[in-house]
């Protein structure tokens, strides 16, 4: 089993400090690495803390839509980090935005989501379709459900099979926990799904996507290469920080090992033990 201090990179150590210095704001993954569960990691707000003293900006990134924006805040509220709207942004805010942009005729959505993910979507002035045949919806929207059923199941699989649009929120396949139990994530739905019908969703709206980081660049004003992305996930954070053209840091505090990280091809550009190691990476690389 490989090992690591604080960091790795394949970076020569005078290109990683030119790269890190060029950082101006850090967006953070959620659930595996400034939390994992419903526990704060002890090295979160001192890691918050530093870039704050630094003037290193933040936000907040998750491809968990299960809760909207105000109960993602007041969770981050519960855990002793104060947030506002604009510096949270998930799956479910950007896939409402896509429908908006790509799909202005549609109104009406079947939706495997969570209450709360759905009260979002009503809010945005969706209309949700019941499990009825005759209910044709407008486009079906498939994201991390934890109060699934199966006649919903069912029902997604039947209107996937039919044709109409059909989009997820996130790739994920798991979603990281500090219980004794596997999360099934939107991945694995859409698996199933694909498994049942043989139809994949027609665009997946969740990192790695890399319009997950746009609005953080046209809300600062910043360069892609100005933006850091951290997170626990390859195939997710750091993909998407290298299709944006940012900085992918991966820390294993959440679903990755080590040993994974090493034998990724390629390997992500900054390798962590957590998030304080890759804050205190930033900061030596301004001196």
């Amino acid at each position: 089993m490989n090992t690591i201090d604080s960091y790795i990179s394949p970076m020569s150590s005078t290109r990683l400090k030119e790269v890190c210095s060029r950082i101006k704001h850090v967006a953070l993954d959620m659930d595996g690495t400034i939390y994992l569960g419903s526990r704060l990691f002890p090295f979160t707000m001192d890691f918050l803390k530093l870039l704050r003293d630094n003037g290193i900006g933040y936000s907040f990134l998750t491809n968990n839509p299960t809760r909207s924006i105000d109960d993602y805040l007041k969770k981050l509220k519960g855990l002793g980090i104060e947030a506002s709207r604009e510096e949270m942004y998930t799956t479910a805010v950007a896939a409402i935005e896509y429908l908006k942009i790509h799909m202005p005729e549609a109104k009406r959505l079947f939706v495997l989501g969570t209450p709360s993910m759905i009260n979002e979507f009503q809010q945005a002035g969706f209309e949700m379709a019941d499990v009825d045949a005759d209910d044709r919806p407008d486009a079906l929207v498939v994201a991390f459900d934890t109060t699934l059923t199966y006649d919903r199941l069912c029902h997604a699989s039947w209107w996937a099979s039919q044709g109409i649009p059909y989009i997820a929120t996130n790739p994920d396949r798991v979603c990281p926990t500090d219980r004794p139990t596997v999360l099934v994530d939107c991945g694995s739905l859409c698996k199933c799904i694909e498994h049942a019908t043989g139809r994949t969703p027609d665009i997946v709206i969740g990192k790695p996507n890399p319009d997950m980081l746009a609005g953080i660049r046209h809300r600062y004003g910043l360069e892609a290469d100005e933006i850091a992305m951290c997170g626990d996930r390859i195939y997710t954070d750091v993909a998407m920080a290298r299709n944006a053209g940012a900085l992918g840091v991966l820390v294993l505090s959440g679903e990755t090992t080590l040993d994974t990280a090493v034998n990724s091809d390629p390997q992500p550009p900054i390798t962590a033990v957590d998030i304080m190691e890759f804050g205190k990476l930033l900061i030596q690389s301004r001196d």
